[in-house]
């Protein structure tokens, strides 16, 4: 007797599944969106790239070499190694300081504490950057917070001059992007165990000890990490030193907005945006080579 399913409407057709779709063109619908933003940076920077060898007034059907050779100046040069050097300064310094606070986020146990750790960590990235440069004003004026401290602790005679020059510059720099160094140091120290750490103290290596050769040098992957993105955030950097340091301290960002502003002369500021996007990424480059080198090693060993 011929068995009828009683759960199919009579007459319909019999239901197929639906076919399925390839893990290839997921990956590619899931990476679109990114793609999509990615070519808009791309065409962006390749219409900086055209305006720079154009001439002022012709920037897209002018073709010259002026704006890159101005840069050859000893102006021009001067702002782009002062540059190089706050950003590299910069990044050393936030790195010093991110390492004892990424260690103590790696070794907490409680999640609640994670938690506050995170939040006091990422506060500065959740605050406007104008607003915590005017706060840098408020602090290191010559009447602010810190000199009034300063002369109440008779440590000073009279205030000191942190504002308008590289000092308070650095300072800016320094916390407006410590995030960025901390957040790549506790992941790497998170990524260590504790079995080496424990196996050093059984040999009885101290606690210090213990940091220095075991912790630190497993968690270089992260701090070169740290270093490169706080090198790279800084050397674009435009508010803190338009503010901190005025026009004493000329970094190349400051000086490519001076030239669009009151000059209108977009090749000279394209030429100088490319000369400081090349560079940075050309320390970049050497930095992940070093990073990865440094993976790889530590990966051979364990």
């Amino acid at each position: 007797m011929e068995h009828i399913d009683l759960t199919e409407p009579v007459g319909a057709a019999p239901l197929r599944p639906a076919k399925a779709v390839s893990p290839t063109v997921r990956a590619w619908l899931f990476l679109t969106p990114s793609m999509l933003f990615l070519a808009v940076l791309v065409a962006a920077s390749l219409l900086v790239l055209r305006m720079s060898i154009g001439e002022k007034g012709a920037e897209w059907s002018g073709f010259s070499l002026a704006s890159y050779a101005q840069l050859a100046e000893p102006y021009y040069l001067k702002s782009l190694l002062l540059t190089l050097r706050l950003a590299l300064f910069s990044a050393l310094i936030a790195v010093v300081l991110a390492i004892p606070v990424g260690y103590c986020m790696s070794r907490l146990q409680s999640p609640f504490l994670r938690r506050i750790f995170l939040a006091a960590v990422l506060l500065p990235l959740l605050v406007n950057l104008l607003l915590q440069s005017y706060g840098w004003l408020v602090i290191l004026g010559p009447a602010g917070m810190l000199n009034q401290a300063l002369m109440g602790l008779g440590l000073i005679d009279r205030p000191m001059m942190l504002l308008y020059n590289q000092t308070g510059v650095l300072m800016g720099l320094v916390q407006t992007a410590f995030p960025l160094a901390v957040l790549p140091i506790a992941s790497a120290m998170r990524g260590v165990s504790r079995t080496y750490e424990e196996a050093a103290a059984t040999l009885g290596a101290s606690r210090v000890r213990v940091f220095c050769q075991v912790v630190l040098p497993m968690s270089l992957p992260g701090i070169f990490t740290g270093a490169t993105l706080v090198f790279a955030y800084n050397a674009s950097s435009f508010v803190v030193p338009l503010l901190l340091g005025g026009r004493r301290v000329p970094m190349l960002a400051v000086m490519v907005h001076d030239q669009i502003a009151p000059l209108m002369n977009w090749p000279a500021a394209s030429a100088a945006g490319v000369v400081l996007i090349v560079t940075t990424l050309a320390i970049m480059t050497f930095s992940e080579y070093v990073t990865g080198r440094r993976r790889r090693m530590l990966e051979a060993s364990q």
